[in-house]
């Protein structure tokens, strides 16, 4: 099991000091914060039909990606993700610093790149029809696809793009594996904070719900949601994909200091773990194991969850939420859909957002798993539990 969390001696700390948020709800934390406590859902029943989509909504990606050659070589995902960063290190006050971002770790939570649907759906009529003669395959592949698209889309490229666009140029990593790799971007970034091998890092992931060959791949999977929208907690079984990049700049408390920034919240302890899931109940064992290693939690906690609504792990991650049903939940699957890689940064952000807001945002469904909470809460646990695989609990306070 992997764990991340401060030194015995508490000589370090880990800050939020910037959050970027753009999803299907808005763009901006106080679009977010507005939405949530209108209870507000943006959800797309008929483009895709019968599967449900949060699409992204309208960015003006002049904002944040000045330069359309830019924004043309990118496709949406890294055009979200890279307008994203850019709203974290905006939040954080270091957009344009160059000290600052020469030396600013990146790490980045990414899949694979999106089809060209067209290109794709022409190689296939010509096979059909008996129109491919030897080597057509390769070269349709080279003429007709940008090259990073014959590279296979490599998954990097959003980091690359960032540095390009933002000039964050110190080291940088991108991990896959869906929800597991954004698990394990936080807990790389604290660690390495907390062990001092870095000062200050942006951390995070993006998601194009709009995407007809995703769509397909997980329903091979019977993974979708279809037909209608309802609330996380209230499906059989189901995730509706949604469309976000989030971000998050953390930092050391003696960087944020030095520099006067003013904080969102702590960032204490990641830990994560990968289930076998070949008996029942293995999703709530793993989660009560990493419950047991995040830490105290008081009785000014909540829990922000990142489930998804697929069977049959959401229903053992119920299981577990039953056994700490005192402590006031929110799923992030009913406003946001599921964002794969971004599934706990963007449960980071919202517990960071609430935290620093003093304040939970409502409850999203009348299933008695989400309660109300009236007072402001000074701890917020996140849980990231894969669809498919992998499981991660982070702990996020005041300061």
């Amino acid at each position: 099991m992997a764990e991340t969390t401060s030194s015995p001696g508490g000589t370090r700390e880990a800050w939020i000091t910037g959050i970027g948020l753009a999803t299907s709800l808005g763009e901006g934390l106080d679009a977010h914060w507005d939405a949530l406590n209108s209870k507000t859902v943006n959800v797309d029943e008929t483009t895709f039909a019968p599967y449900v989509v949060h699409p992204m909504t309208k960015l003006s990606f002049d904002a944040q990606i000045p330069k359309k050659g830019d924004q043309r070589q990118m496709e949406a995902w890294q055009r979200i993700g890279t307008y994203a960063a850019g709203l974290a290190l905006d939040s954080a006050g270091v957009k344009g610093n160059t000290e600052i971002l020469s030396r600013m770790d990146m790490i980045v939570a990414a899949g694979g790149g999106e089809r060209d649907l067209a290109v794709d759906s022409a190689i296939v009529n010509a096979d059909v029809q008996g129109n491919a003669a030897p080597g057509f395959l390769n070269e349709r592949l080279m003429n007709d696809l940008r090259p990073t698209l014959f590279l296979a889309q490599l998954s990097n490229l959003l980091a690359g793009n960032i540095s390009i666009v933002h000039g964050v140029t110190g080291s940088s990593r991108t991990f896959m594996g869906e929800e597991s790799a954004g698990i394990d971007a936080t807990r790389i970034a604290l660690a390495r904070i907390l062990n001092g091998q870095s000062d200050i890092a942006l951390v995070g992931a993006a998601q194009n719900s709009e995407r007809k060959e995703m769509l397909m791949l997980y329903e091979f999977g019977d993974f979708n949601l279809k037909n209608k929208f309802l609330p996380v907690w209230e499906r059989d079984n189901g995730f509706a994909l949604g469309a976000g990049g989030v971000f998050l700049v953390i930092e050391s408390k003696d960087h944020a200091m030095a520099r006067g920034a003013k904080p969102y919240a702590r960032l204490t302890k990641v830990v994560a773990d990968h289930a076998l899931r070949k008996s029942p109940g293995e999703v709530t064992a793993a989660l009560d194991g990493l419950w047991s290693k995040i830490g105290t939690v008081g009785k000014s906690a909540a829990i922000i969850t990142g489930a998804t609504g697929a069977a049959p792990a959401t229903a053992e991650e119920r299981v577990f939420l039953g056994k700490h049903h005192d402590i006031p939940a929110r799923g992030t699957g009913t406003a946001f859909g599921h964002v794969m890689e971004a599934q706990l940064p963007l449960g980071l952000a919202l517990a960071a957002l609430s935290i620093s807001r003093g304040a939970l945002f409502p409850p999203h469904d009348n299933s008695g798993v989400e309660i109300e909470m009236a007072k402001p809460p000074s701890q917020i646990v996140v849980i990231g539990t894969g669809h498919w695989r992998g499981e991660g609990m982070a702990l996020v306070e005041a300061i």
